[in-house]
């Protein structure tokens, strides 16, 4: 749980880590894995930390909570009839695949029920701040940076 809850973004190699030593230990048994636990905590005792993903996942708990049976915007409904084409089911869906994957192309659409949609307090899961200095939250963090300010 450390290394989801405590690191997570910040080194997402530390779940693969805990997870390798747990399975190694279990093949190898006591006393002999004893490094192998070692090593793993060693591991987290050094990654960066963020606990963005688990603030983020209590959030998410609590939005729908909050608003349990609010349904999804109209935009990400599949539309596999006609009528539900006519009303809007699926209108102006970005389809990542097609967009060669570019990180934003779905950039201005809410995909948070009405209720939520313009409660950005809310509704905001990662921050800069997130993460301790030095460390990237997740891969793609500075070019989405990059991708703000128009750089290239």
């Amino acid at each position: 749980r450390f290394a989801a809850e405590d690191v997570g973004l910040a080194d997402p190699g530390a779940l693969l880590q805990a997870t390798a030593a747990h399975r190694a230990t279990e093949k190898v048994g006591m006393p002999e894995c004893d490094v192998i636990l070692a090593q793993a905590v060693a591991y987290l005792a050094r990654a960066p930390k963020s606990t963005a993903v688990y603030r983020a996942y209590k959030a998410a708990k609590g939005l729908c909570k909050e608003a349990p049976a609010d349904p999804c915007p109209l935009h990400i409904r599949n539309a596999p009839t006609s009528l539900m084409k006519e009303l809007g089911y699926g209108k102006n869906y970005t389809y990542n695949p097609e967009n060669g994957y570019k990180r934003g192309c779905a950039e201005g659409l809410s995909f948070f029920p009405d209720s939520l949609s313009n409660n950005h307090d809310k509704t905001k899961i990662f921050d800069d701040g997130d993460v301790e200095d030095g460390h990237r939250l997740y891969p793609f963090a500075e070019d989405d940076k990059k991708r703000k300010s128009g750089e290239s």
